[in-house]
């Protein structure tokens, strides 16, 4: 597989952010990215507070936490449904784990993921033995902090899980090819009937497949509002299966807080 990516997709003002926190994507070890997109570090020391927003994707993340004056800790994050805001102020870190839409479950197999969307719970929730949020967050050297990271997740041991493969490549599918555009032509592309695949997807993936498509597509659209000021917004709806701009301009502005216009750059 390629390196991680290097698309903004899901930040909300990205170049503000990358001008606060130090952010850097790492590759997981080869035994662990069939499950794991990549790991996540953030290292901040601000002289004054600063709101992060993310869009979330559609996967489940492992976060180890240091806030200033506060005990490390490590958490499930399960698919948030709404705008994520962190408020970042002093000095702190954060190693972060995103799972492959799909791919947390067999990290975790006694539960659909659908029980952890829109959860935040301490990891000694999801894994035995419990995540060590010292032994991940302690190492000045990144690449022992990633090292860390691989040492624990491999000793969990995922189970290869057939089911889990296919919601993987389902969630790929919607996220790469522009022309799966409705859950009638994903359940058709998948040889599965729209039931069959709305209970894979709350299994596996932890929301349905409308869903994923219609994140994705905002994703792209928050992408493009930041980067091109001169976005053809009918266009853009057209290309991403939309009936009209304005079911595009109301699904962002629903899921972001405000239109896509005010993150165009000037």
């Amino acid at each position: 597989m390629a390196g991680p990516r290097r698309d903004t997709r899901g930040i909300v003002d990205a170049p503000e952010l990358f001008a606060q926190v130090r952010f850097r994507r790492r590759e997981p070890a080869a035994g662990l990215r069939t499950y794991i997109e990549h790991y996540w570090l953030i290292d901040w020391d601000l002289s004054q507070p600063y709101a992060s927003h993310v869009v979330p994707h559609p996967s489940v993340n492992l976060v180890f936490q240091r806030f200033e004056g506060e005990a490390d800790f490590a958490e499930v994050s399960g698919i948030g449904l709404e705008l994520f805001t962190q408020k970042l102020e002093g000095r702190g870190r954060v190693c972060g784990v995103q799972f492959r839409p799909g791919g947390f479950r067999p990290f975790a197999p006694d539960r659909p993921v659908a029980e952890w969307t829109g959860q935040r719970l301490l990891a000694d929730e999801a894994f035995t033995p419990p995540a060590p949020p010292s032994d991940i967050l302690g190492p000045a050297d990144e690449d022992a902090r990633v090292a860390a990271l691989d040492r624990y997740l491999l000793a969990l041991g995922p189970e290869p899980d057939p089911q889990a493969e296919r919601a993987m490549a389902l969630a790929d599918l919607v996220r790469t090819d522009r022309t799966v555009r409705r859950v009638d032509e994903l359940a058709h592309a998948a040889g599965l009937s729209p039931r069959s695949l709305q209970r894979l997807f709350a299994a596996y993936v932890g929301v349905g497949p409308k869903w994923v498509i219609l994140r994705y597509r905002i994703h792209e659209a928050l992408e493009r509002a930041e980067s091109d000021p001169r976005v053809d917004w009918a266009a853009l709806a057209a290309e991403l299966g939309y009936s009209d701009q304005a079911h595009l301009i109301r699904d962002f502005t629903a899921t972001v807080g405000v239109p896509p216009t005010a993150f165009a750059p000037h």
